[in-house]
Parts: structure tokens; sequence; C-alpha cells
């Protein structure tokens, strides 16, 4: 595709918008064009759209669908660096205050970013805002609401970020660029979970102010294949962020003691995870393992039958807990 490349050495303008959209793009051939037109669609219009391919495999596709928008985004091509990495590259090149980051396979409505432009403009101004997000696509969750299955209560502190009583979606989040270029980008030593580890690095800034609305201005899409619809590589990534977070010496006594809280929770919750596959993998012993070190967090009689029907019964349980996830 010339005229892509062609454009891709294009120097932007001297106008520098409000609002610079960063996609990543890995994968989503199939959804890029619903996730672009829902950005052309907005009430909003002071904004610049920069896609970055991170090397994907369907790169020929993906092209083919960018082609008709070619006069109206800024597209980069890398070889493949993760998500982080291609938000980096994406914000590298933004020219506005503020940054949005909607990965390649989400739809905004249309008054997204005008609804986030108002909230982070308010009551003084704020470093991060983020909404609510109808999940659709192949999960049981479909038909909730991202707040549903992952609430936010109380103010978005970086303790309540820790502690999980916030959790932030990325493509509903609206960002002054200046503190993401303070705390030094996304991690890209990290293959997922970089942008949690974003979110706690900037409400941890002297006088960082955060906020969120229950509006629902987004859908979020979960298919196979996607990072997120992998439980145990998901928790795993958080834990990593987690374990970072608790090499920091400038920790309150009360921010420790959430952090080692939820540590210890995650920890439980994933080999809760790794149980249940090494079950289905007949990996009886790990399976065992890994149940018995989250129960020695739970405490759960649920987990001690389990630990049971291992020791007596295993293919028993193999079946039924099959049986089980084939009804579910």
């Amino acid at each position: 595709m010339s005229g892509l490349n062609e454009f891709v050495e294009g120097t932007p303008g001297a106008q520098s918008p409000e609002v610079s959209v960063i996609i990543p793009a890995y994968k989503v051939a199939p959804f890029i064009v619903e996730t672009l037109e829902s950005v052309l669609a907005q009430t909003f219009t002071d904004y610049e759209i920069i896609i970055i391919n991170d090397g994907s495999p369907d790169t020929p596709d993906l092209e083919s669908a960018l082609g008709p928008y070619l006069s109206r985004i800024n597209y980069l091509k890398q070889t493949n660096k993760g998500a982080g990495a291609a938000r980096n590259a994406g914000l590298r090149v933004a020219r506005a205050r503020y940054v949005a980051f909607l990965d390649g396979d989400d739809v905004w409505y249309p008054e997204f970013l005008e609804k986030q432009l108002e909230l982070i403009k308010s009551d003084g101004g704020y470093d991060l805002v983020y909404a609510n997000a109808l999940l659709i696509g192949d999960s049981p969750w479909a038909g909730k609401t991202y707040m549903d299955r992952d609430p936010s209560n109380g103010p978005a502190t970086f303790e309540a970020l820790i502690g999980e009583r916030c959790l932030v979606i990325t493509s509903g989040v609206l960002a002054r660029r200046e503190p993401i270029l303070e705390v030094g980008f996304f991690d890209e030593g990290l293959r997922n979970s970089q942008d949690f580890d974003l979110w706690v690095r900037i409400a941890k800034r002297p006088g960082a102010r955060l906020n969120y609305q229950r509006t629902v201005l987004l859908k979020h899409r979960a298919h196979p294949g996607s990072l997120a619809s992998d439980g145990i590589r998901s928790v795993e990534g958080e834990l990593k962020v987690l374990n970072k977070v608790r090499a920091w010496p400038d920790l309150t006594s009360s921010e420790r003691a959430t952090l080692e809280s939820t540590i210890a929770l995650r920890n439980a919750s994933v080999e809760v995870d790794r149980g249940k596959r090494s079950l289905l993998q007949g990996k009886f012993d790990a399976a065992t393992s890994s149940f018995r070190f989250a129960n020695d967090y739970y405490r759960s009689w649920k987990l001690s039958l389990v630990v049971a029907w291992l020791r007596v019964a295993p293919n028993l349980l193999k079946w039924c807990y099959k049986l089980r996830s084939q009804k579910a």
C-alpha cells in the first residue's frame, strides 16, 4: 500500500489538536473499521488519530481495512513489542495536551470524548479520568457493564488502585499527556498489565488527581486470544506490577498494608485458576498443590473437599468438573 507508506512519512500540521487518540493494533483487522468509525462519529471533533501496527500477523488485512481512512489517521508500524510499546510510540508523536487510549477492537459511543473532557476539566482539573463500559463479545459477562464485574468505589486514589477498589478500563481513559511523560511512559518490559502499572505510577505522583464516571461511554469486546481473555496471564501481570510497587520506598504504612493484602489475595486467586487448569489436564499433583496453596488463604470447605477428592478419586473429580464447565 504505497499511499499508506507515504502518509506515514508525512509531517503533522502546525495546529495541535486537543486530544490524541492512540490505538494499538494487533490481530484486530476484523474490528478496526468499527473502532475507527466510532472515533470519527464523536460529537467532539478536535482530535487526531494515531494507529500503531504492533507487528500484527494480519497486517495485509489491517492495511486493507485502513486504506479508506488514510487522510484522517497517522499510521505507524513497528516490530511486535507489545501493547505498551505500541502506545509509547503513539505518545511520542502525539501533539495534544490530552491523550485517549482506545484498543483496536473496542468502540466508543459518540459522546465519549465530549463527556470525558467535561469530567477531566471539572473541579480544577484531573490528571486521568475513566468511564464505564458495556461488555460485549465472547464472554459470560456480555451484556453487563465493566463496573458490574470490576467495580469502582470511593475516590480513585493510589491506594484504591492497588487495593482493587477502583479498576481502570484502558479504552475508557482520557489523561493529560504531561504526567505520563513525567512518570516515564508505559513499561515495555511488561507484556501485559502495562496499563495498570502506568495508572498506579500516575496516581502516586504528589498532588495526583484521578476520577471516573459510571456512565457507560464505550463497548469493551472480549474474544478468544486476547490478553484479557486469559485469566491466569492477567493476574500474573497484575502481580508483577504489585511486586514492583512493593519495592517502592515511599509507601505509607496504610498503602503497604493494602498492597500486601492484595498480593496475598491475588496469589491465592491465581492458584485456584492454575488448579482448575491442571485438573482438566490430568496433572493431579500440580492441581493438589495449587488448591492447597489457595486454601491456606481462603480456608474454604469447598477447596478442602476438592483436595480430598483429588486424593481419593482424581479422575472422577476431573470428569465432574469437565462436565460442569461444559454446562457453564
